[in-house]
């Protein structure tokens, strides 16, 4: 130290700019050590500027070098401390080229190798500042300057915009090209870190095209080449940016910018749809088409990940007609061909989504469209019950038909596999006669034309099923899927008869019938004739229901004074009965 304090009162210290960094002073020597040395050399003239480096930044990418442009601000003050000039007071950094002889010798010297946000302390020599002249009315002749200086910007005309990426999606297909239309936010400052915009503070992105003119020149270089996700630091020199006017109040002449970008999406009026991830059933009959009415779950993101809307959330599928323009372009396109069960991702463009508009405050305007869907089935209003037998017995003589009485076992499911009802969660078989209204349309002909012990699956379409209201446990125009299996088959009756004969009548039926023979025909008497032509097997009553019940039925309709008892004015046979009269009966 001796040493060095020797040299410098000896004036032997000369300027180096190619060893400006490696001198002495890069130590750190107070800025009260250099006060003290100065005074402590009073004998004579500096020969050279002292510099203290009082504040260095932990991070220096780049150091001030001859013929940059720098941007500084100073406070220049004489030895007894009166101040004779400050950029401060005119509220805006001093700019110019460094190391090429535009500014004193001094502060060309005391400028380069400084860091963007260094600050220091400079003591410049009368013949390294304004000499034996100084500058009438401000600096007088002969004058030491003291200068207190902090480096805002530094750029060359060479420059180029610096791009950094700092965090990048491992899932990159795509990235911005010239023509492109990209949204994107943003933070910007200068390269001192000084704020001057943010596209956050407007909570709405940035949306332009690039490589069209919308945009300074550094900024369109700045984002070619991003992902959707990516973030970015883009670093623009002034000649890229706004050059010598600045903008506004904002962004002083000459600044560098500096902007801290993410981009959310990416698209190009050209684009159409796109179809990701696809996860196609191994079994896949139909595919869907125009026309057809299919019902999926859904979740609808922003490129960016941003949640907007999901069907899950509500619990219930989204139902629509496709190709038919009840959704979205882009949906329409994007449901064509897919299978039941099937999972795909469309990523619909703006031009075929909502346009510039957006919609309300879910999604926003210009929006790139991300729907991950999972498709539970889907049909066609022409369709018709669609039957598989799986199982079918050798020997199969009679099958079911309407009128028959059957027993049976199902299992009812959605195309998703998920699982409504079941007969063999209860006691006994299921039991229905045909045709008669009893089940769903397209149920009772999927059990029709079916042998005992026969197995079949059987698919219906809504309309033949529960319709668009859908029913307890059945959502609304759902597809169901049976499983059937018949196990018992009673022929039926015409429909309005409870019994009917398997021979010919008697001829006089009620003689037959009037077993005492007192021309009336009691309820006892009615049903003992009536079961003993069913056990001999001359007559046989409604399947499915009690033969007493029947029995009483008929009974009823018969005895038409209702006094208790059948005469021979009152009984009739079901085909003598008058069309507008129809009992159901004999």
């Amino acid at each position: 130290m001796k040493e060095q304090l020797r040299g410098l009162c000896s004036r032997s210290v000369q300027w180096d700019c190619s060893t400006a960094s490696k001198m002495i002073f890069k130590s750190l020597i107070l800025w009260v050590h250099f006060l003290i040395l100065y005074v402590s050399c009073d004998s004579g003239p500096l020969e050279d500027i002292v510099i203290d480096r009082y504040d260095i930044p932990k991070i220096c990418p780049r150091e001030a070098q001859m013929g940059d442009f720098v941007r500084y601000h100073y406070n220049g003050t004489f030895k007894d401390g009166q101040k004779f000039d400050s950029s401060y007071d005119r509220g805006l950094a001093v700019a110019g080229y460094v190391g090429v002889g535009r500014l004193i010798t001094g502060l060309d010297r005391g400028i380069l190798g400084m860091c963007v946000n260094e600050r220091r302390k400079l003591i410049v020599p009368p013949h390294l500042g304004y000499g034996s002249i100084g500058v009438p009315g401000m600096i007088p002749a002969d004058a030491t300057l003291f200068f207190d200086i902090i480096l805002v910007d530094i750029w060359n005309k060479n420059d180029e915009v610096q791009t950094t990426t700092l965090e990048k999606p491992n899932d990159c297909n795509r990235t911005v090209q010239d023509s492109d239309f990209v949204r994107y936010h943003y933070n910007g400052t200068l390269l001192d870190g000084t704020f001057f915009d943010s596209s956050y503070s407007r909570s709405s992105t940035y949306n332009t095209y690039v490589g069209s003119g919308w945009l300074i020149k550094g900024m369109d270089q700045g984002l070619i080449g991003m992902c959707s996700g990516e973030r970015r630091k883009i670093i623009v020199p002034p000649f890229l940016g706004y050059g010598e006017k600045g903008y506004g109040t904002v962004i002083p002449p000459q600044s560098s910018l500096v902007f801290y970008v993410i981009l959310i999406d990416v698209h190009n009026p050209k684009d159409g749809i796109t179809l990701k991830n696809q996860v196609v059933p191994k079994i896949c009959n139909r595919k869907a088409v125009t026309g057809d009415y299919v019902r999926y779950h859904y979740n609808g993101t922003l490129m960016d990940g941003v949640l907007f809307d999901s069907s899950y959330s509500r619990n219930s599928t989204y139902n629509t007609y496709i190709g038919m323009g009840y959704i979205i372009q882009g949906m329409d396109a994007g449901l064509q061909g897919v299978c039941i069960g099937e999972k795909r991702r469309i990523i619909i463009p703006p031009h075929l989504g909502y346009g510039e508009t957006g919609v309300a405050n879910s999604i926003p305007g210009s929006a790139v469209l991300v729907f991950d869907v999972h498709i539970i089935d889907f049909h066609n209003p022409k369709d018709s019950v669609e039957i598989e037998v799986t199982y079918k017995p050798e020997v199969c003589n009679i099958t079911s038909k309407k009128g028959d009485y059957i027993k049976y076992h199902y299992n009812c499911s959605l195309l998703d596999g998920t699982l409504l009802f079941s007969s063999h969660d209860y006691d006994n078989m299921q039991q229905v006669t045909l045709g008669r209204n009893k089940v769903i349309d397209g149920l009772d002909t999927g059990l029709q034309g079916m042998c005992v012990g026969e197995r079949r699956t059987v698919r219906v379409p809504p309309h033949l099923a529960h319709g668009e209201s859908g029913a307890r446990g059945v959502p609304s125009s759902a597809v169901l899927h049976f499983e059937l299996e018949l196990l018992h088959l009673e022929e039926g009756v015409p429909e309005g008869y409870l019994f009917v004969w398997l021979e010919d009548t008697p001829d006089n039926l009620f003689e037959a019938m009037d077993l005492d023979k007192n021309e009336e025909v009691p309820l006892e008497e009615f049903s003992t004739f009536l079961k003993t032509q069913a056990s001999e097997g001359k007559g046989r009553f409604v399947p499915g229901v009690e033969p007493d019940q029947s029995i009483e039925d008929m009974f009823v309709n018969q005895d038409r004074n209702k006094d208790g008892k059948i005469t021979p004015d009152e009984l009739k046979l079901k085909n003598d009965e008058d069309a507008g009269n129809v009992h159901e009966e004999l």
